[in-house]
Parts: structure tokens; C-alpha cells; sequence
């Protein structure tokens, strides 16, 4: 049975990809127009609450509620800290890895934070802005909403929806019209955060084919590709292929890490590890004010097109990767789960960084390959180009192709899984009939978002829907401290009533 909440999700997407559909330069204008309010009067919260989410998280992996685990005080955790490293590294992977790995830091290097382009100060900022784009904090968005879903799942038996976290705030009301607005809007950022993706990997595979095939890079052939890896995709979702997704992840991982592992062999290898590790501390010395950087003074762009962008994006993905974190992390204590979550991916996103965005910036300054002129005209075509410079580069220019067209079966499977469960009152059953029309309609919000804008359509959509779902997740920090406390509480109670007793029984004697 769908719920209210499947509905109203449904029906507010529907308006916005019919809009999209009849009327793209209506959309895109407001779309626009609205994306400069945001940037220009909300882009300080989006930094102080990414960077208030990092602090917190900390905060509860260090602090006295450390040793509290996500379920009973018994429970074990279902996964070896092997498989569980390997599930968090399968969930941080992802088409925007492979899509920005190169095309990120050439980007900083021709138009840097500050400064000059394209000199060695530019190469050092393009590398360190690379990390910070997606080390902590992001992985502090998924902490907040993965650990709050595991708490409130395993150790006090709530649904796992996302209004099930406020119940510490809202009591039996998130059973009501305020708790199905939460779940409706983080379906709804869920869904655009998800199109932001998909939209990025089929520019990419575009992109890939073009480089490969000479395939036209249109959005005729944008389109023509997400309407093959749909029909792919909702085949796996219905089927109920838990073999064939598990085989389509573990053969995702085995490509990454042996391209990765190759392109850091036949590459530039001493100046990779020089990278990384003089890139590794200077994003440490910088994380305070990189994370609170803003332009007011100059009013330039950067920070939004850029930094602004990114965190909304995380956010917008925050409940897609939440759920998956929570269901696979029952057993760990809270220190555990947060460092586990938080620097396991990040120091595996800042090597993928290193691997092939130090490549590319060394072809680019040592060898001539002109590769910041490319990364200006499109930005899908210098990991193609990188690749090419290396021995077997067609081979690995083939490899990173299929890698982004399974990175893009693998994610919008599990998302229309999530989605499904999220409408359907958190069933970890969702019907076919749910999942096939979010899989459809994610794909359809995809195709409209790059015929209104393209890859800055889906920038600007991703910024736009995830503004209120941030302000629901800075309400669920609130929420799951108030939790705690209580929890605390009620631990000191036990204590007190069990020594009493005990003093009362030694009184008897």
C-alpha cells in the first residue's frame, strides 16, 4: 500500500519534470534566479552547518556517549571491519569520483580560489581544494544522518525513516503532517541529488564514447544513454538480482582500485606520493579556513560554483547513503562507526586525487598535454586524455567507461530502492510497481535538468533542494543529542536504583 507521503513526492516531481519538459527556459531562468538567492544570502549556512556537522561528529566519537552502541548493549556487529571498510569504500565510490578525478584539479589549476592560474601555487590549491571537496565534511553529512537513522533503528526499534530521528523532538507528532513533510522533503532531495548524479555519470559516459568511438556529444545521445542504462538498471531493481548487484559492486570495486592501482605505477609515481602527502597536510593546516571561506569583499563566484555546490550536493545524497551506512553498521559503537564512516573514504577519496588528479597535473605542467586548455571547452574529456598518455590508454580509457556505466547501474538500483523504502513508510520491501516509477522518474528528472542547463542545471538543482533539508539536518544534531542525554540519564536512574538496593540489602544483613 503507497503512502501519502509516496504520493505528494510523486506529484512534485511530476509538476517539475512536466515544467521542465514544456517550458526548459522557464525553468531554467527560475531555476537561476533562485540558485543566486541561495548562494548569495544562504551560503554561509551551508559552510557553518557542514562544518558544524564535522564538529559534532567528532564530538560524539570522543566524548562520553563514544561507547554507545548502534543497537543493544549485546549486539555484534554483522559485518568483519574488513567487509564493513569495503562497503564504505563500495558507497564513497561513485560516478562523481571518476568524473571529477581529473577534471576537478585541472579546473582549480586554470582558475584557482585565489591567485593566478596555471602556476605552481595554482596546482598546490587545485590539489588541496580537491581533498577538502571530498574528505571530512562530506563524510560528516553522511555520518549525522547515517548514525542518527542506525541509533534510532537498532537501539530504540523506530522505523528507518528520516522523521523517525525527530522523535526525541516531536514525540508521537512525527507520526503526523510535520514528520511526512520531513520524509517528503528528503525523498525529494534524495531524488534530485540522485539525478545530479546520474546526470553527471551519462555526460561522462558520453563523454567516454565520444573519446573512444567518436560518438556525437549531444544531448540526443544524452538522452538515447539514459534511456539504455534505465531499461538496465529497473531489469536488476524488479528482478530481485541480489547476485547480480552484488557482482555488478564487487566487479566495480576490483576496475576502480586496479585502474587506480595501475595509473599509479605507469604514472608519475614519486610525484603522486609527493602530492599526496604534501597535499595531505596542507589540507589539515587549512581545513578551519577553507571550511568558512566566503567572498563578500570581492563577490567572485568561485565558492559557489564550486564549494556551495559540492555541499549541497552531499547533502542532497545525504539519506541515499544514510540508509545504506545504517543498515550495514548495526553492532558498532559510536566512535567506531564515526571514525569508520569518516576517514575510511576520505583518505581513500584523497589517493583517487592524487592517483589521477596528480597525473593529470603533471602531464599538464611536465609534458605539455595541454589538458587545461581541454578541461575549459568540456569537462569530460581530460581523464580520456590522461588515460591516453599512459601505456595501454585505450584499454584504460575503455575501463574507466565501463566503470562509470556500472558506477550508474549500481547507484540508481540502490536508489530506487531507497527511495521506494522511503515512500513506501519504510518498508524494506518496496513493491516493483514503486520502484519502477522511481526509477523511471529519476531518470526523467536527469534528461530534463540537462536539457534546461546541463551539467550547471544540475549544479543548480542540487543546491536548490538540498537548502531545506540541511536546515532538517542541523534539527536532527539537536535531536539525537537530546536522545542521548536522555539515554545518559536513564542509565544514572538504573545506577542509582540498583545501588540503593544493594545498600538496602546489606542493611538487612
Amino acid at each position: 500500500m503507497e503512502s501519502l507521503v509516496f504520493y505528494i513526492s510523486i506529484a512534485v516531481i511530476v509538476a517539475f519534470v512536466v515544467w521542465g519538459g514544456l517550458l526548459p527556459e522557464s525553468l531554467s531562468q527560475a531555476a537561476d534566479q533562485t540558485l543566486e538567492v541561495i548562494t548569495r544570502d544562504f551560503g554561509w549556512f551551508y559552510l557553518l552547518a557542514a562544518f558544524s556537522f564535522l564538529v559534532f561528529a567528532l564530538y560524539l566519537a570522543f566524548g562520553k556517549y563514544g561507547q554507545v552502541k548502534l543497537g543493544n548493549d549485546d549486539d555484534e556487529p554483522e559485518y568483519s571491519n574488513l567487509t564493513w571498510f569495503a562497503m564504505l569504500f563500495s558507497s564513497g565510490m561513485g560516478i562523481g569520483l571518476v568524473f571529477w578525478g581529473v577534471a576537478e584539479p585541472l579546473s582549480h589549476y586554470v582558475t584557482p580560489p585565489t591567485g593566478e592560474g596555471q602556476t605552481a601555487e595554482a596546482a598546490r590549491q587545485a590539489m588541496r581544494y580537491s581533498f577538502f571537496h571530498w574528505g571530512l565534511q562530506p563524510w560528516a553529512i553522511y555520518t549525522i544522518i547515517a548514525l542518527s537513522l542506525a541509533y534510532f533503528q537498532f537501539r530504540k526499534g523506530q522505523k528507518g525513516l528520516i522523521s523517525a530521528t525527530f522523535y526525541p523532538l516531536l514525540g508521537e507528532k512525527v507520526k503526523g503532517p510535520l514528520g511526512k513533510l520531513i520524509d517528503i522533503l528528503a525523498i525529494i532531495a534524495t531524488a534530485f541529488g540522485v539525478a545530479t548524479s546520474l546526470g553527471l555519470g551519462v555526460l561522462q559516459i558520453n563523454g567516454g564514447l565520444t573519446h573512444l568511438t567518436g560518438i556525437a556529444n549531444t544531448t540526443t545521445t544524452q538522452i538515447i544513454i539514459i534511456a539504455v542504462v534505465t531499461v538496465l538498471y529497473l531489469l536488476s531493481a524488479t528482478t530481485g538480482l541480489d547476485r547480480g548487484i552484488k557482482l555488478l559492486s564487487n566487479t566495480n570495486l576490483i576496475l576502480a582500485f586496479s585502474l587506480l592501482v595501475f595509473t599509479l605505477l605507469v604514472g608519475p609515481t614519486s610525484f603522486i606520493f609527493d602530492t599526496y602527502t604534501t597535499t595531505l597536510g596542507n589540507y589539515v593546516q587549512n581545513l578551519i579556513q577553507m571550511s568558512l571561506r566566503l567572498t563578500p569583499f570581492t563577490e567572485g563566484t568561485w565558492v559557489a560554483n564550486w564549494t556551495l555546490f559540492y555541499w549541497a550536493w552531499w547533502i542532497a545524497w545525504a539519506p541515499f547513503v544514510g540508509t545504506f551506512i545504517a543498515r550495514v553498521s548495526k553492532g558498532r559503537t559510536i566512535r567506531e562507526f564515526v571514525l569508520g564512516v569518516m576517514l575510511i573514504p576520505s583518505l581513500f577519496s584523497f589517493l583517487w586525487f592524487a592517483v589521477f588528479g596528480g597525473t593529470g597535473l603533471y602531464q599538464e605542467i611536465f609534458m605539455g598535454a595541454h589538458l587545461a586548455e581541454i578541461v575549459q571547452t568540456d569537462v569530460t574529456r581530460p581523464l580520456f586524455v590522461m588515460l591516453e598518455n599512459l601505456p595501454l590508454g585505450s584499454i584504460l580509457a575503455g575501463i574507466a567507461t565501463l566503470l562509470i556505466i556500472t558506477f550508474f547501474i549500481t547507484s540508481a538500483d540502490s536508489a530506487t530502492f531507497v527511495l521506494g523504502m522511503l515512500s513506501s513508510n519504510g518498508d524494506l520491501h518496496p513493491s516493483n510497481k514503486v520502484k519502477v516509477i522511481w526509477g523511471i522518474l529519476q531518470s526523467v528528472v536527469a534528461i530534463v535538468l540537462l536539457i534546461s542547463g546541463g551539467l550547471e542545471g544540475l549544479q543548480t538543482a542540487s543546491i536548490v533542494t538540498a537548502l531545506p533539508f540541511a536546515v532538517i539536518l542541523a534539527a536532527m544534531c539537536f535531536s539525537i543529542m537530546k536522545a542521548l542525554q536522555e539515554e545518559e540519564k536513564e542509565r544514572k536512574r538504573g545506577e542509582r536504583a540498583l545501588r540503593k538496593k544493594l545498600e538496602a540489602l546489606l542493611d538487612e544483613q
